[in-house]
């Protein structure tokens, strides 16, 4: 009597009874699935481990089964589970490697080549007179599908590569609609590399440009600008001096580089091709059937992709020939013949394995070609799917194995371009245009209503979401609200940018509006200025004056704030302030002279800075709009300090102070938005001691916000605060914490300007003389 063994004992009960009822011994299932009779028999018996969704594919065809009868088949298996993975974000760099293949062969002569351009990076040292050496560069190019990023990631890898400082990956998207500027994979290095977000902020384009240049000098690591479109994407990337070595990958030679050296690719040696064959399907089934395998890798063009496409199909079907796979992949070449690669006619792997697929795993796989950006995680895959997360992440699993599908980072998949050319050809001819347009619109509705509920997390009205038990992301704090809004920028993005093409006119200012809070803690995006060009258009659209004032105010922020580009900062906020009166929108007319006060106080421009603050707080005071009168009181600390008034200065801060104790605000001030104005007004009012020399309140303001700026990446503003605390404690002449104070500064490094790092060397240096040493000018 067959009891059964472990969890995995109901499958194997049911696969007995669906073959015995179609009377094949397991022999005959064997051969007509491509599993092995004694793999069918460990299943049966319960002995094998739950069974890949691909190898159920296999029995479920061999058993000609109906699709209600293979998804019994599928949840019988995956009863064996324990359970799905977290899915909606991640929490990995967006710059990591993506994981390595295991089984990489060949390609030994150009691997030689990179390595030794790492190692010569490696060991350049600083040339005599002149600076550090220009560090080596490579391309590696060659056709779609012939191994340029693995042999990268491959390379980067490798311990020998000698990158103490790690390795990086951006993904240029060269061959996308709108390729990724230089200028935003330079602002998304930054913040891998640890520059603050609110510190690039406070950056233009060409100071933006030297921090990159500066600390890729200081880096010994290796960095992969994959999938360049063009010189010009990659061109301002090139270090210019250290030991950070950059391999680039394009399919273009991209002639137009200097100083670079090449690496070419075209296909595997017949040689290498058999290896790689041996790698995935086993190296006695290759040796057994030398001349098949040889007719394998001619119809795959000897292409790494194609072949590993194949490769993986032949490994599910553990009892068929390699002759049967030459076979149907002939057959399929002369049936489908819609994919080519130059010369190279690699679809044969591709239609073979989609051939083989589950009908829900092929779906899925087409409707991936309609994913926007570049990697996805689970949840717009469910949802493009219209099935619950734990199917969704089955049938991308069963495309992994079946080599249609790559992982990216962490819990994210992404689709290489030629599969996601033949996924789109294979959804035009299979779904059509109604299915697609009705795809397209549940994806873009999701993600616009997703993006809305994150970005609401740090809006003051409204913070966590109602509890969803269907929903498909945890968006249970702001951290991992904000972490779903980074991780799928790209795809929200672009359903943003339909929904304005679409005239969904309502829909772009709730998603715009929604995230204005939030874009304060991601200037580095480099996306705001469009979201809010689109929010302006649709609340003109819209006839709204009153909306269309809210968003050129937000326009005004992310001009100056994202772009640095002033004077149409202020073409933004003048608008809004005609737009606001003309509607009679008081708070907005507030909000317009705001950012005018803003924009002027950046400009060293302090009486009509200080006209239009004041204005603006008459105007909140109006509306009673507690939180704008106090965000806008931390800027008149700096102008009543820039015009001598100090006095005035402090009593200004200490009725910020006040306010925020005020019970009667409580309700009415956000916990995160009341936290930053007191550590603005703090940071302001700590300039006006230190010009008083009034050391003992400086010391106290300081200490109260001592690591604050910190713990926000904001290292130019923890810098000073550090060092202003020194020279404060100097003058008060407790020389131990003053000492403690100006070694913060140094070990943020070059993190911090390097006259602020002058400053504490020299505050240290006058500790041993006794004598505080002077400050430099006191610049905010």
């Amino acid at each position: 009597m067959d009891t059964g063994v472990g969890i995995a004992a109901p499958f194997g009960r049911l696969l007995r009874a669906l073959r015995q009822s179609r009377r094949l011994t397991i022999e005959e299932l064997a051969e007509a699935s491509g599993v092995s009779g004694r793999a069918i028999g460990d299943m049966e018996r319960g002995r094998s481990r739950r069974p890949h969704r691909g190898t159920v594919t296999a029995l479920a065809q061999g058993l000609d089964l109906d699709e209600a009868a293979h998804a019994e088949l599928l949840g019988a298996a995956r009863a064996a589970r324990p359970g799905a993975r977290p899915a909606g974000f991640t929490k990995a760099s967006p710059h990591s490697l993506p994981r390595g293949v295991r089984d990489f062969v060949g390609r030994q002569a150009e691997l030689a080549a990179l390595r030794a351009l790492a190692q010569e990076a490696a060991d350049s040292e600083p040339a005599r007179g002149r600076g550090l050496l220009v560090p080596p560069a490579a391309v590696v190019s060659g056709p779609p599908g012939s191994g340029k990023t693995t042999l990268a990631v491959r390379l980067a890898e490798e311990p020998a590569s000698s990158c103490p400082d790690g390795a990086f990956l951006v993904d240029m998207r060269g061959l996308d609609e709108r390729p990724l500027p230089a200028e935003q994979a330079l602002s998304g290095l930054l913040v891998a590399w640890g520059v603050g977000d609110a510190e690039l902020a406070r950056l233009s384009a060409e100071e933006r440009l030297a921090r990159y240049h500066e600390i890729a000098a200081g880096l010994r690591a290796v960095l992969v600008l994959d999938n360049a479109g063009s010189e010009a994407q990659v061109r301002p990337l090139l270090p210019r001096a250290g030991r950070l070595l950059v391999v680039v990958t394009s399919r273009r030679a991209l002639a137009g580089l200097e100083g670079v050296r090449r690496v070419g690719l075209g296909g595997l040696s017949r040689q290498e091709s058999a290896a790689l064959l041996r790698a995935v399907v086993g190296a006695g089934r290759v040796d057994a059937e030398p001349a098949a395998a040889d007719v394998v890798t001619e119809l795959c063009g000897h292409l790494p992709l194609a072949l590993r496409v194949a490769a993986n199909w032949a490994a599910t079907r553990t009892n068929w020939s390699l002759r049967r796979l030459a076979d149907r992949l002939a057959d399929e070449d002369r049936r489908l013949d819609v994919l080519s690669a130059g010369d190279l006619r690699i679809n044969s792997a591709f239609a073979l394995s989609y051939s083989r697929l589950a009908p829900e795993a092929a779906r899925m796989f087409r409707l991936l070609s309609l994913v926007p950006g570049g990697d996805f995680s689970v949840a717009p895959a469910a949802v493009l799917a219209g099935v619950p997360l734990p199917d969704a992440e089955d049938l991308l699993e069963e495309l992994l194995e079946a080599g249609l599908l790559m992982t990216s980072r962490q819990d994210r998949y992404r689709l290489h371009d030629l599969l996601r050319l033949y996924a789109g050809s294979r959804h035009r001819m299979e779904d059509g245009e109604e299915r697609s347009l009705a795809a397209r619109c549940r994806l873009r509705h999701w993600l616009l209503e997703t993006a809305v509920l994150a970005g609401r997390w740090y809006e003051p009205e409204y913070g966590m979401p109602a509890p969803d038990p269907g929903r498909l992301v945890a968006l249970d704090d702001r951290e991992q609200a904000a972490r779903w809004i980074r991780a799928e920028g790209d795809t929200w993005l672009a359903a943003f940018r339909e929904a304005a093409a679409r005239g969904e006119h309502t829909r772009v200012v709730e998603v715009a509006e929604a995230m204005h809070w939030f874009s304060d803690h991601w200037v580095s995006w480099g996306h705001w200025t469009e979201v809010y060009e689109r929010a302006v258009a649709a609340g003109a659209a819209l006839d709204d004056a009153g909306l269309e004032a809210t968003h050129r105010n937000y326009l005004a922020w992310a001009y100056w704030a994202c772009a640095r580009r002033h004077d149409e900062a202020v073409q933004a906020a003048t608008a809004a302030l005609r737009l606001a009166g003309a509607a009679g929108n008081v708070l907005q007319q507030a909000w317009a002279h705001a950012y005018l006060g803003w924009l002027r106080d950046a400009a060293g421009d302090m009486p009509p800075a200080a006209n239009h603050y004041h204005r603006a707080m008459e105007l909140f005071t109006e509306a009673d709009d507690v939180t704008g009168y106090l965000q806008v009181s931390c800027g008149v600390i700096r102008v009543l300090r820039g015009a001598g008034r100090a006095r005035a200065a402090v009593e200004t801060y200490q009725g910020i102070l006040e306010a925020l104790a005020d019970p009667r605000h409580r309700d009415r001030i956000p916990p995160n938005v009341g936290d930053f104005t007191a550590l603005s007004a703090a940071y302001s009012v700590s300039f006006v001691h230190l010009g008083q020399g009034h050391w003992q309140e400086a010391a106290d303001v300081l200490r109260s916000i001592r690591g604050q700026f910190d713990a926000r990446g904001w290292h130019k503003q923890a810098g000073k605060v550090h060092l202003h605390l020194g020279q404060a404690l100097a003058h008060l002449g407790e020389r131990a914490e003053a000492a403690a104070e100006y070694r913060a500064v140094l070990a943020l490094d070059d993190r911090v300007p390097a006259d602020v790092r002058d400053e504490a060397h020299a505050g240290l240096a006058s500790l041993a003389t006794g004598r505080p040493a002077p400050a430099g000018p006191l610049v905010q």
